[in-house]
């Protein structure tokens, strides 16, 4: 393939009307880099990124790319396992702006949908007709329909609602001849008649149609192809192309070539749009059984016999997995059903009208593993509580990735599928292999279709691990063709299993694919050496360098983690964080608002563990490229606004906020320190010198014309108002106010007097106070210097040190669980809970752990104290109030807003419900800064300003954040309150 050169990109640039990244400049090497992986083990640079914005830009595309000989690689959510979307061509996103729903058909029960839409976003907007489209991957938060179509995608309920490929009804593609052609299902006469009489085919279509009809009619063909495909009981199949499935469609006078290209993982054609049918929701009560086993052989031999009682779904979980779970944030809290310690748990999913009818069809089967000695314990789920058992499962891949070290669970032979009834004695042999290579791994995933997600732990890092990592797979081909079952269930063939294609299908059937290919596209301009010509599997890996790296020294303490690059490299990338507002989460809030790949967690992960390996671009033909900069870094990482939303919904924990700050302490050190972030870290210096004279201050901000001028020569936007300055400080208020009347049995907690309370929010401050002591405690406010919070969002890392370590000697013989030290700004307090157990010296560790433990939201405290029965509600009015409560970043990923939720909820009629909104948008200066604030209002707009908005005049809106509030008021025009404002206005002041 040549190198094209940067004259034939900048005549495609002329008419493209979507973005193209391709030259040397910062932006454009940091797009290729991230584009360089999915969520495979493979890495490789590509020539260029393009992000189309119609179907016009895609026609552009395959004429440049026949004349220049390159090939285009489509790319959806980018979640492809074994390399489908890596390699050295023009990488096509198009999840952008191809994510419409054009049109739905309830009554027939179909909808016609362009490529980047998101499987669980297109079921939202089914829901209200009462149907969705079946097919569930694990990913199908963020995986889109392209994607699926490619993969022949199918899921958690494959059992009952199928695959891609048995709902795909009509496609609209774009040939590589750059026309356009319809394919969906017709009569064997009615595709004879187009085939050899349709005067208005296009050249390649017509060629497309008489190729493939020469094969399908050929008896030869149709004999060999029934010989060699895995046997018809293999639910899960998708090596190759899909003949098999055409020929028995033969059988009943049918044929839709939809059925080829779906699992053809792009090669064929550019799908525009795709008519999908539907299937009605399930009924309202379902129900999973979870069947505790001592073994997981024992869960396999369960599931045979749960598949008797025809569930609609069966899956199973190893204790290896199920071991992640523990003391993690989010999945720790999803462990609440287990029973013991079980080996492996099989999840079997019953449905019926109502969870009576549910447990009618679920007692049965309970009574028959029982009478079969399988299991211990039986826990039947609904709801909510069904769910979070679900997401443990389906969690599996990144909550793997929290192993310590370079042994790794790898995806290799984790797509395998035999018939149900193969599956415990494959398993056994399989087992055995392992054992064999002296390799452990983790079982999980589909039992019910014969099929289970094996990974085995694999150090891609050294010659042994790569020499292993081949000799796996192809020793698991082997016992695989020996049970006629699939190398590929679902994850497809890609740069991993292509090559291994020949040995499973025979030369004979590899050669009908050859002819497949060569039909549709002759001059390989799509997606080429997958499924035909495929390179060797242990190519082109990540891991390509064998020398070991020199840890990069850094302030922050990342021994939990082994090292920064050891957290980078934990992205396994799923895409958890390519997910949207109406998914939910906080997780990623600039994605969400831009929806490019640049601004996901797993992009900025990425880059960070390019950078930190000191990588060449991978066998890069442009000599051009070198070691990833940090200019390229610090063009990926400016649009995080360290919420640490990833810190908890990311199933690896991969904390990018962290390595951001991280990473620009370090970029300051060789570069100098702008005027705006020192002023903006600084922030505590600067209140001070203004309180001086808080009058002045205000005159300025309050005044439009002032501080638009004023905004512009800080760097800030100029329809950005700015916090206004109090009288008085918090602290001068709490010295000069008279003594408060303490009873003598009150008790006592130590307030930290942050700076955003103390300069901007007096009356949060106040009222924190004055609550406080009107239910029974003694407010002190000991020794203690500002949190730090704005050094850390602005990457001064080292000063944030000195302050943390600072309040660590001031409250180490202070805080404890008695005496706890409480707070009112989330991204102060939880600074103790996060940062500053990893910036503080060995020496102090024990006590930042101990005040960690004990440093508390106000609002947490005082859920914790009503729990305690403490505090009732006796000393609150009984009118009713409705409050819509709005969680800052830190609160939901550090604590949760169960707490606030509750304490708001002590007045007994006040009724609060939760805005589903993620990020507020602000972000601490984010969204102040002029290149950030048109981001920072989009993340506003997704979910919090529209739900605000639609609120009468007499619905409370609580936000704990000093930043949400202000962006709230920004935003809407509305005054958001604190939650101790609201609880304060609520006592009886009798």
């Amino acid at each position: 393939m040549n190198r094209l050169d940067r004259l034939n990109f900048n005549s495609l640039q002329k008419n493209f009307q979507g973005a193209l990244y391709y030259d040397d400049s910062t932006l454009h090497r940091a797009q290729k880099a991230i584009y360089a992986t999915d969520a495979s083990v493979y890495q490789e640079d590509p020539l260029a990124v393009a992000i189309p914005r119609n179907s016009e830009d895609l026609k552009l595309l395959i004429r440049f790319a026949k004349q220049n000989k390159t090939t285009l690689i489509p790319r959806a959510a980018g979640t492809s396992l074994a390399g489908q979307v890596v390699g050295k061509g023009i990488v096509v996103d198009i999840s952008k702006h191809f994510g419409k729903i054009i049109e739905v058909n309830p009554a027939e029960k179909w909808v016609r949908v362009q490529p980047g839409v998101i499987r669980d976003d297109l079921n939202k907007h089914l829901a209200e007709y009462g149907l969705l489209f079946g097919p569930e991957t694990s990913t199908a938060s963020r995986a889109m329909i392209g994607g699926m179509i490619g993969n022949n995608s199918c899921g958690l309920h494959s059992i009952t609602w199928g695959n891609t490929r048995d709902h795909l009804l009509e496609v609209h593609t774009i040939l590589s001849d750059g026309t356009e052609a319809i394919f969906n299902n017709q009569t064997i006469s009615e595709y004879q008649e187009k085939t050899f009489r349709d005067t208005s085919l296009s050249k390649r279509e017509k060629a497309i149609h008489a190729g493939m009809w020469g094969i399908l009619s050929n008896p030869v063909d149709q004999e060999l192809i029934q010989k060699q495909f895995p046997k018809k009981t293999v639910s899960r199949r998708n090596s190759g192309y899909a003949l098999d499935a055409l020929v028995d469609n033969l059988q009943h006078d049918q044929i839709n070539l939809c059925q080829l290209i779906a699992g053809s993982e792009g090669t064929l054609c550019f799908v525009t749009e795709a008519k999908l049918s539907l299937v009605d929701l399930p009924p309202k009560a379902v129900g999973v059984v979870c069947i505790h086993t001592e073994t997981l052989a024992e869960a396999l031999i369960a599931n045979r016999t749960a598949m008797r009682f025809k569930p609609k779904a069966s899956e199973l979980v190893d204790k290896y997995i199920m071991d992640f779970t523990k003391g993690h944030h989010v999945y720790g809290q999803n462990r609440f059903f287990m029973v013991g310690d079980p080996e492996a748990l099989l999840m079997v999913e019953f449905w019926g009208k109502t969870t009576e009818e549910v447990q009618r069809q679920v007692e049965p089967l309970i009574a028959q593993l029982q009478e079969q000695k399988l299991g211990y314990a039986y826990p039947l789920l609904f709801g909510a509580e069904a769910d979070k058992a679900w997401d443990i499962r389906k969690a599996g891949l990144g909550l793997i990735r929290n192993l310590p070290g370079d042994l790794q669970p790898v995806n290799l032979i984790e797509d395998c599928a035999v018939d149900v009834d193969d599956l415990p004695e494959y398993i056994a042999d399989l087992a055995e292999l392992l054992q064999r290579h002296q390799l452990h791994a983790s079982y999980y995933a589909h039992a019910g279709a014969g099929e289970l997600h094996v990974e085995p732990l694999i150090n891609l890092k050294t010659q042994e691990g790569k020499q292993q990592f081949r000799q796996v797979l192809a020793e698991t081909a082997v016992l695989v063709k020996k049970f006629r079952g699939a190398l590929s269930g679902e994850h497809g063939d890609g740069r991993l299993r292509g090559e291994f294609i020949p040995f499973m299908m025979g030369e004979e059937v590899y050669e009908l694919f050859k002819q497949v290919k060569k039909l549709w596209d002759p001059d390989g301009l799509f997606n080429a050496n997958k499924i035909t010509d495929t390179p060797p599997m242990n190519e082109f890996l990540r891991y390509e360098q064998d020398q070991p790296h020199t840890p990069l020294p850094t302030t922050f303490d990342f021994s939990k983690q082994e090292s920064m690059l050891k957290m980078a490299e934990k992205c396994s990338g799923s895409g958890d964080c390519r997910k949207t507002e109406l998914t939910g989460g906080t997780m990623c809030p600039s994605f969400m608002a831009t929806r490019q790949e640049r601004d996901s967690t797993r992009a900025r992960a990425n880059i960070l563990r390019q950078y930190l390996t000191g990588q060449e671009h991978p066998k890069s033909q442009s000599t051009s490229q070198t070691a990833v900069d940090q200019e390229m870094v610090k063009e990926v990482l400016d649009l995080c606004l360290s919420c640490k939303g990833c810190q908890a919904e990311c199933p690896s924990s991969v904390d990018v906020g962290k390595m951001k700050a991280e990473f620009t302490q370090q970029y300051y050190q060789t570069h100098s320190v702008p005027l705006r972030t020192k002023l903006i870290a600084g922030f505590s210096t600067q209140m001070k010198r203004a309180s001086i004279a808080p009058w002045v201050y205000n005159a300025v901000f309050s005044n439009t014309v002032l501080r638009r001028m004023a905004n512009k020569v800080v760097g800030f936007h100029p329809d950005r108002t700015m916090p206004a300055l109090n009288k008085q400080t918090l602290k001068h208020w709490l010295d000069h106010r008279p003594a408060s009347n303490k009873p003598k049995d009150s008790r006592m907690v130590y307030l930290f007097c942050d700076e955003f309370t103390n300069y901007n929010d007096l009356e949060v401050g106040m009222k924190t106070v004055e609550l406080l002591e009107a239910l029974g405690y003694e407010v002190i406010v000991p020794e203690h210097v500002e949190s730090g919070r704005s050094y850390l969002s602005k990457g001064l890392v080292k000063q944030a040190q000195q302050l943390a370590i600072a309040n660590i000697q001031n409250l180490k013989g202070l805080i404890t669980e008695n005496t706890p030290l409480i707070g009112m700004e989330p991204s102060a307090i939880l600074s103790f809970r996060d940062e500053y157990v990893d910036l503080v010296p060995q020496d102090l560790k024990r006590s930042a752990q101990r005040i960690a433990s004990n440093s508390l939201l106000v609002e947490e405290f005082l859920a914790r104290e009503i729990d305690a029965k403490r505090i009732s509600a006796e000393k609150f009015t009984d009118q009713p109030r409705l409050i819509k409560l709005h969680g800052h970043c830190h609160q939901k990923a550090l604590s949760s807003l169960s707490a606030p939720k509750k304490a708001l909820s002590l007045p007994v009629n006040y009724k609060v419900q939760l805005i589903p909104s993620g990020c507020c948008g602000m972000a601490g200066s984010f969204g102040y800064e002029v290149e950030h604030y048109d981001v920072s209002m989009q993340i506003g707009e997704l979910v919090l300003f529209p739900t605000i908005r639609s609120q009468s005049d007499e619905v409370l809106i609580a936000a704990s954040g000093t930043s949400c509030r202000h962006q709230i008021k920004d935003g809407t025009g509305r005054k958001a309150l604190h939650p101790v404002e609201i609880l304060w206005e609520a006592l009886r002041k009798n």
